[in-house]
């Protein structure tokens, strides 16, 4: 078969078999780092992930640690990380996605192994940057970010953890 003729490529097993030897994996995924949903009370709804789902919690990020423009929960289960974000009293980015969606995703976070070469490649190939690359250091370890425009609002956010303290 000719690499030219895509019409005769049929492949319903999804097996992860390359269908092309020459094909490369320009963007190696981990996994999912974590999901952010924008949410109009994000306390009630880590009480609903809790209660109906089993959450546990694993972070807060609000008034009471010094952020002023949005509160922030993170709740676990297993290998599967949310955070749940409302917006501050003032009117931001936060208050807007929810004006115009409603309560819904906003970030899908990929745990990649190199954030800003991630970033570069899928630059490279037409994406729209969302966050340029950063590097986030404090006394648990390093994490480089960076992040990309994907479909309507939503965006994808590539984590590098490598350096993490246990």
């Amino acid at each position: 078969m000719s690499t030219t003729d895509l019409t005769a490529v049929k492949n319903f097993e999804y097996t992860g078999t390359k269908l092309f030897e020459e094909a490369q994996d320009f963007l190696p995924i981990n996994g999912t780092d974590y999901v952010e949903l924008y949410v109009g009370n994000a306390k009630q709804a880590a009480h609903f992930y809790k209660t109906a789902f089993g959450f546990q919690d694993l972070a807060y990020a609000g008034l009471e640690t010094g952020v002023k423009d949005r509160t922030s929960y993170v709740l676990v289960q297993d290998k599967i990380r949310l955070v749940l974000t409302s917006p501050g009293a003032q009117k931001n980015e936060i208050t807007e996605h929810i004006a115009k969606h409603g309560d819904g995703v906003k970030v899908i976070a990929l745990w990649v192994d190199d954030a800003f070469d991630a970033f570069e490649q899928t630059v490279e190939r037409g994406a729209f940057p969302y966050m340029q690359p950063e590097t986030i250091e404090d006394e648990n370890g390093i994490i480089k970010r960076a992040g990309i425009h994907t479909y309507g609002d939503t965006v994808h956010v590539f984590i590098e953890r490598k350096t993490i303290k246990a």
